[in-house]
């Protein structure tokens, strides 16, 4: 009875050793018998706020009968000093998408989770119309259904054009009201029978970053209310190899 959009993604806090520092979004992407944890990448590391963590945890659901139980699964970021996400860059700088493989082995027996994969990815060259309804899962302000530890979904539409790297970055925009800690959330749509896999009828456009605003006066002015989107193709190349 529950729409698998919502086992996609799962609930981030991220630590330095035992202490807690941040909360975000993440979901899981699969390519052939690989399994990865999509996150933004200033989620594992933001060097101007001096955001440093170790690890992440997530939350994983252990009972699909039973949505109630669930375990918190912990992912080291480095080993031996070295960073253990992959992250990319193009030619406007560094790309706020981070891709962590996770070991199959380690994860709880029989985890009920769903995956994302290439079949699912939107192509830039596609043609999405502008103002296309979009949904975008995650945990705004950490806020999510604590019974049974699933996500919230806010509605967006599309706010620039789909394919074109808005003002030269490997993003696009939307238009949603969104909050701290939806930050590495997926971006969808909703899609016809066959395009994408028949269990999971949604199509990957984008991971939301932030948001984003203008100079204007606080007092007379609204938040724009858009927000930045990386594509999702760079999920390909974050998972090669």
């Amino acid at each position: 009875m529950i729409d698998p959009l919502l086992l996609t993604t799962a609930a981030v806090s991220t630590f330095n050793g035992t202490q807690g520092l941040t909360n975000a979004t993440g979901f899981f992407f699969e390519r052939g018998r690989r399994l990865f944890f999509i996150t933004s990448r200033h989620v594992v590391i933001d060097e101007p706020s001096g955001h440093r963590p170790d690890r992440i945890e997530i939350e994983i659901h252990i009972d699909l009968n039973n949505l109630a139980k669930s375990t918190q699964f912990s992912i080291p970021l480095y080993r031996d000093s070295k960073a253990l996400w992959r992250q990319g860059v193009d030619a406007a700088g560094q790309i706020d998408v981070a891709v962590i493989e996770i070991d199959r082995k380690a994860l709880p027996k029989s985890p009920a989770i769903r995956a994302f994969t290439p079949k699912q990815l939107v192509d830039p060259g596609k043609h999405v119309v502008i103002g296309t309804d979009l949904v975008v899962v995650g945990f705004p302000l950490g806020f999510h259904d604590t019974l049974h530890h699933l996500p919230v979904a806010r509605q967006a539409g599309l706010a620039s054009s789909f394919g074109l790297r808005f003002q030269g970055h490997g993003y696009f925009l939307t238009d949603a009201r969104t909050h701290r800690g939806t930050s590495g959330a997926p971006v969808v749509m909703r899609v016809e029978k066959g395009w994408a896999a028949k269990d999971l009828p949604w199509a990957l456009l984008g991971v939301h970053s932030s948001r984003l605003d203008v100079s204007r006066d606080l007092k007379l002015d609204e938040a724009l209310g858009l927000n930045c989107a990386w594509y999702a193709d760079i999920l390909l190349t974050l998972t090669e190899g």
